[in-house]
């Protein structure tokens, strides 16, 4: 996989960050972007460990990490794609926002610094939106099944999706304003901007999936209307409840939960209001 000899001739590089005294003066993305030469050489870092552990073990969406490395390290973009894509929903997400413990598992993190997987995934894919690779993909038979999807977080977005490939008719219900769930407001604008969400809704749209905001289960549907109109109901609301911690000083003043900053910070840059600094 990708350069045999690659792993001892080149060494890590992260992802560069955008000044400070530029960063102070909007909500957008902190981390810049890698050049294509610079993803290729990465790539050539992944070696024939034998077991790829990134991929059995560290990754939760089981990406074909020693695949797509060897595809990049070729200059095949568009094959590294497709073997992105077979597994993972929303590459253009995890490869911003993971915490990448496929990279915790890489075999050169024993004794090295691990090949930076994170940014290979998040370049394939911006590769491909930008070589136009990444189109709508309705399905081509219908199978007369009507889906209700509960919640359009990550986890709704993604099952809508397979859903609607599979020639099911979807409709995706969001209590709140906009759809995204945690990947909007729960996400600051600096690790994700919100129209790599959007880029995604659009697709989704394109492909027949049906979005409803502002309707709460239980209040404005009941469980029993959903029961009667749809064959199944997923319901993929998350936890929606902070955790709290038992520690001394956590009622004071000033003290919030987190989710609750978020979710008012990332209204607030939606509304694109000017940050404090000058």
């Amino acid at each position: 996989m990708g350069k045999n000899t690659g792993f001892l001739e080149y060494e890590r590089a992260d992802a560069p960050y955008r000044p400070v005294a530029e960063r102070l003066r909007d909500f957008r993305e902190a981390a810049l972007p890698l050049s294509d030469g610079a993803i290729v050489t990465q790539a050539a870092r992944c070696m024939e460990c034998g077991i790829p552990f990134c991929h059995a073990m560290g990754c939760p969406v089981y990406n074909l990490i020693p695949e797509f490395n060897d595809y990049v390290y070729r200059g095949q973009w568009q094959a590294a794609y497709e073997r992105l894509s077979m597994v993972n929903t929303l590459p253009e997400i995890t490869g911003r926002v993971c915490p990448a413990p496929c990279e915790t598992s890489c075999t050169l993190s024993i004794n090295s610094s691990p090949v930076a997987i994170k940014q290979i995934e998040r370049t394939i894919i911006e590769h491909a939106f930008a070589q136009g690779w990444v189109v709508p993909l309705p399905p081509s038979s219908e199978s007369g099944k009507k889906i209700a999807v509960i919640g359009s977080g990550p986890a709704g977005l993604a099952c809508a999706m397979r859903l609607r490939r599979s020639g099911h008719a979807v409709t995706v219900y969001e209590q709140d304003d906009n759809y995204g769930g945690i990947l909007r407001y729960g996400i600051p604008d600096f690790k994700l901007e919100k129209n790599i969400i959007d880029r995604r809704l659009a697709l989704m749209e394109a492909e027949g999936v049906h979005f409803e905001n502002n309707v709460s289960i239980g209040a404005d549907l009941s469980a029993r209307y959903l029961q009667r109109t749809f064959d199944a109901v997923v319901l993929t609301v998350g936890a929606q409840k902070p955790r709290d911690l038992p520690a001394p000083g956590q009622g004071l003043e000033g003290i919030h939960f987190a989710m609750d900053y978020l979710v008012m910070a990332n209204k607030i840059s939606a509304g694109r209001t000017p940050a404090i600094h000058p």
